[in-house]
C-alpha cells in the first residue's frame, strides 16, 4: 500500500464502514498499532472519484481491496435526451 493506491473500503476492513467507501491513500501513517491494523491518511471519494472530505482511517490490512478503476476515473456523459417526433 502507498501513495496513490486507490482502495475499496469495507466492513472486512472495521466494522464502521457498513457502507463501503473510495478511498484514495496520500499515506500510511507510521503510528502504534495491533498487529494487522494501519493508519491511512487520504481521500474519501465520491462515485466520479472526486474527494469529498479528507480522512484518516484504522483499518486492518487484510481487509482492504484494490478499487476497479476500469469503470471510474472518468466522468460520466449525460445521455443525449430522447429525440420526439412530431406526427
Amino acid at each position: 500500500m502507498r501513495a496513490g493506491d486507490l482502495l475499496l473500503v469495507t466492513r472486512a476492513a472495521s466494522v464502521q464502514f457498513v457502507r463501503p467507501i473510495r478511498f484514495r491513500v496520500i499515506r500510511v501513517l507510521d503510528l502504534p498499532t495491533y498487529a494487522g491494523w494501519v493508519w491511512l491518511d487520504g481521500y474519501q471519494l465520491d462515485d466520479r472519484d472526486q474527494a469529498v472530505a479528507r480522512r484518516s482511517i484504522y483499518v486492518q490490512r487484510a481487509g482492504l481491496r484494490k478499487a476497479d478503476t476500469a469503470r471510474r476515473g472518468r466522468p460520466r456523459t449525460p445521455a443525449a435526451p430522447a429525440r420526439r417526433h412530431r406526427h
